[in-house]
């Protein structure tokens, strides 16, 4: 059988089972009783009594807590707001509104005669998947009632107090499988993933040692990295061992890629959030740029050899790329630290996210076959989201993201403009047309997934 045909065969097999054993599992999936269990057994943790009297300054400090985490989560201002409102009509004061940015926080808690009005900073930091999955539980608990202001407060804080689920030496070794099984999915050869992996460790060990370092250095350190990474494949590609490890300059970078940063602008751009999605993409195209400039100035010191980066060289077989998504899958959940029992519904949201995206590049092309991944896997990971083991959508729809990789084409058009090249418009283009299409996608797979009160991503 030949390779496209096995991977079209595969990708609808794929889709239909995952499709049966959510429409199974729907009927058992009672999220909402399962989140008022796991809320009565917070230590110390109280529901709203039905005769409390609004607070509008408890209901101030915990819309602030809950709005910066979701921030630092990586959640849409639309969502956060959504959010928000939620929580202060639940405590009594329906005439409360919020401003969200990316990087700050305007809460004015008003009702019942009372008026109270803050502002915080927000989006200081990253959050790991086990904080962003005790995030959404708190989430869900405080804007139905299930929690009080107190103990939505202090809740916040024990997520953010949260110990890393691996140690740093693990979460290291795992970047470097991320790094290896991502060269798999580009289309490289085995010594494009062996020097994939090992750069891999490497940065994924600089980025555990940036994350004690001041914020104010992250620049340099993006910089640092970019122009390691690429000084080696330069060096590499001269010495004469071919094209097959191209995929080792965007693979080991995958984490610093800012494709769910624009992808996420041009959603907020399209809703209507105009200050908050130009905020965001002039900080995602400068991510790129500090990227690119670390590749043009390993090319500037060792030169660049005249090499075709679109070109692919053959895949390592037809089952190849399906071991792969297993193995990133699982090494994206150990670095970011998911909680283990959503492990096995990461995965399956992969699986979808790649059929769906192989059997959309085979009909649309490979443009309008991101828009066809974002549309399948929203509601999927909506409907996983409703397991009662299941990761909050935020985390599930991440990782199938990166699969979608709509920054890396971004991160080499940006690196032609650097270099002088004429030609490289067309990779800038493709790059926006692909976060176009995936953000169209979620808008789109949001409208049809049935969330029952529960924030979008």
């Amino acid at each position: 059988m030949p390779p496209i045909a096995f991977s079209a065969l595969a990708a609808a097999i794929v889709l239909v089972a995952a499709g049966l054993f959510l429409l199974a599992r729907r009927s058992r999936a009672e999220r909402d009783i399962a989140i008022g269990a796991r809320a009565a057994l917070m230590t110390g943790s109280l529901p709203i009594a039905e005769d409390a009297k609004p607070d509008a300054a408890a209901t101030l400090a915990a819309t602030e807590a809950v709005g910066g985490a979701m921030t630092d989560a990586g959640y849409s201002v639309e969502t956060i707001q959504n959010v928000l409102a939620d929580i202060a009509e639940t405590n009594g004061l329906p005439e409360s509104q919020a401003l969200v940015f990316p990087n700050a926080l305007l809460v004015s808690a008003r009702g019942d005669g009372q008026h109270r009005t803050g502002a915080t900073a927000s989006g200081d930091g990253q959050l790991l998947f086990s904080q962003i999955d005790e995030v959404q539980r708190t989430v869900d608990a405080a804007r139905t009632g299930l929690l009080d202001p107190q103990s939505t407060i202090e809740k916040i804080a024990r997520v953010r107090d949260m110990t890393p689920t691996y140690g740093r030496v693990v979460r290291v070794v795992a970047y470097g499988f991320l790094s290896g099984a991502l060269a798999v999915l580009l289309g490289s050869t085995w010594t494009g993933v062996s020097l994939s992996a090992g750069l891999g460790l490497i940065t994924g060990a600089a980025l555990l040692v940036s994350e004690r370092v001041p914020r104010r250095y992250s620049a340099l350190i993006t910089v640092a990295i970019a122009f390691g990474v690429a000084l080696v494949v330069f060096l590499l590609l001269r010495g004469g061992w071919g094209s097959g490890i191209l995929s080792a300059l965007i693979a080991p970078l995958v984490v610093l890629l800012p494709g769910a940063l624009l992808t996420t602008a041009v959603l907020e751009l399209s809703t209507g959030n105009m200050i908050s999605g130009a905020g965001r993409l002039a900080a995602g195209g400068m991510q790129l740029v500090l990227l690119g400039a670390g590749i043009v100035t390993a090319g500037a010191v060792v030169g660049v050899p005249d090499v075709d980066f679109s070109k692919n060289p053959e895949m390592l077989g037809p089952f190849a790329p399906w071991v792969a998504v297993a193995v990133f899958g699982m090494a994206i959940s150990v670095h970011r630290c998911a909680p283990r029992r959503t492990i096995g519904w990461i995965l399956l949201v992969l699986y979808v996210a790649y059929s769906a995206q192989i059997l959309g590049g085979l009909v649309l092309g490979g443009v309008l076959s991101a828009f066809i991944g974002a549309l399948v896997v929203t509601p999927v990971t909506a409907l996983v989201a409703r397991q009662p083991s299941g990761p909050a959508a935020l985390i599930s729809f991440t990782p199938a993201f990166w699969l979608l990789v709509p920054g890396a084409l971004g991160l080499v058009g940006v690196a032609d403009v650097l270099g002088g090249d004429s030609a490289a418009g067309s990779s800038l283009v493709a790059t926006l047309s692909t976060m176009v299409a995936i953000a169209l996608g979620v808008l789109a797979g949001s409208s049809l997934s049935n969330r029952m009160r529960r924030p979008a991503l």
